[in-house]
């Protein structure tokens, strides 16, 4: 009993970061900044890993600055080399693979990881920091076959591939970063609809 009162109060969490991530999609960035930020501090620094990897996402997500933008997606990716121990081969202990199976269809953790880091490769292309960007972006590169053949695996294939021309023609000393273009709905981290009805993947935004 104790167990299943703990599991949903964690599918609570899950649902009210999804809401706030709905009101962010919807336009309102200042309020839902706030509303992330207390979520945040309910949570905790060293709160649960799930929560601040999803949170932390959707926080990048919120900002003006870029450099707020990138120490958020910082904190995601930390936050998901926890779920998986430090490693990015998946492994998860069984409550947290139920939780995943539950809120992302299944996805495992080390699919994030192309998502993750391709957020991050813009954040440092926007920042014109060009060789970060590249090193982030061959890593988002090296796990994409984690992915689906499908509208998941192909948005953050697509994403992948825009921003290498961007870099290209950027060429190796960087360029003036282009705007971040708006970002588009999409669904809780992973493939398929979650309780918020949006996604770690494909990328928040179009390189």
């Amino acid at each position: 009993m104790a167990e299943q009162q703990e599991q949903a109060a964690a599918d609570a969490m899950m649902t009210r970061i999804g809401q706030v991530a709905m009101l962010l999609h919807g336009g309102d960035r200042e309020e839902a900044r706030g509303r992330f930020l207390d979520l945040w501090t309910e949570i905790g620094e060293d709160g649960d890993a799930l929560h601040r990897c999803t949170l932390a996402h959707y926080m990048a997500d919120a900002q003006d600055d870029p450099s707020d933008e990138l120490a958020w997606d910082l904190r995601a990716l930390s936050a998901a080399d926890t779920l998986t121990d430090g490693s990015t081969n998946g492994s998860t202990d069984a409550r947290t693979d139920a939780r995943l199976a539950e809120h992302q269809q299944s996805l495992a953790v080390r699919a994030f990881y192309p998502s993750l880091h391709l957020s991050l490769a813009v954040d440092y292309a926007n920042l014109g920091r060009s060789e970060a960007a590249r090193s982030h972006l061959r890593r988002a590169r090296d796990t994409v076959g984690v992915l689906g053949d499908d509208a998941y695996g192909d948005g953050v294939r697509a994403g992948i591939g825009r921003l290498e021309l961007r870099l290209d023609e950027e060429g190796p000393s960087g360029g003036a970063p282009e705007p971040a273009p708006e970002p588009a709905p999409g669904q809780t981290p992973g493939q398929g609809r979650g309780p918020g009805g949006e996604t770690l993947g494909p990328p928040r935004q179009r390189p």
